[in-house]
């Protein structure tokens, strides 16, 4: 959507607003990378403390090559949070599968709260859409005043749901089972491709739909 021309429909607004408020690719290697140095490291010395300090200092210098390159640090801060959190889980216990339970209580966390937002019909996808919306500052809940957009984000949140309860089928049993290798790789591949894979669904979704704006956003949403 060019700047300053306006959506026509909910759907269109609602692409447009997923696509900023969402990162890319590289976002993606920042939070993936520390995980793959873990287990990879793991999988070599079978040293815990190694493959924690490994996994820190590359999150570390993801953060400081952002700092360097003046980009935004939102997804490699991220990283660096949720590598410090699972480094002090796994190294209280002494077991490196506990290095990928802080994620898998998240995820737990996030379909709950997904849940209660679409029983609640205030949808976790509306939060996302009013993220980018220019007014946010001032009315962060704008998104709400239109029924039409919280009725195409209620359906979508429904895919935000289905893909933190296949994070939560394969991850469980894995960490029960102490798998710490296919634990990082199912860390990685529910990720970001994850990510991708639901957002296609979602785009397919917009696409079919032709819903109406109730209200005209402001200029340039």
């Amino acid at each position: 959507m060019s700047e300053g021309v306006a959506p026509a429909t909910v759907e269109e607004l609602i692409r447009h607003r997923l696509s900023e408020a969402l990162g890319g690719a590289r976002g993606a290697l920042e939070t993936a990378l520390p995980t793959a140095v873990f287990v990879i490291a793991w999988l070599v010395v079978k040293d815990l403390r190694v493959a924690v300090g490994l996994a820190a200092a590359i999150a570390l210098v993801l953060a400081v090559v952002r700092v360097v390159q003046r980009g935004s640090l939102q997804h490699v801060l991220g990283s660096v949070a949720a590598t410090g959190i699972a480094a002090w889980f796994s190294l209280r216990s002494g077991r490196a599968e506990d290095a990928f339970l802080p994620g898998i209580l998240l995820s737990a966390g996030y379909a709950v709260a997904i849940l209660v937002s679409i029983v609640t019909k205030w949808p976790a996808v509306g939060f996302l859409v009013g993220v980018a919306d220019p007014r946010a500052q001032t009315d962060p809940f704008a998104w709400r005043r239109d029924r039409a957009v919280v009725a195409v984000c209620q359906r979508l949140t429904w895919v935000l749901l289905a893909l933190y309860a296949v994070r939560l089928a394969v991850m469980v049993p894995l960490y029960l089972a102490g798998q710490v290798a296919a634990l990082g790789v199912a860390k990685i591949v529910l990720g970001w491709p994850l990510w991708l894979g639901a957002l296609a669904l979602m785009g397919a979704m917009l696409v079919r739909g032709h819903t109406p704006l109730e209200r005209e956003p402001e200029s340039g949403s």
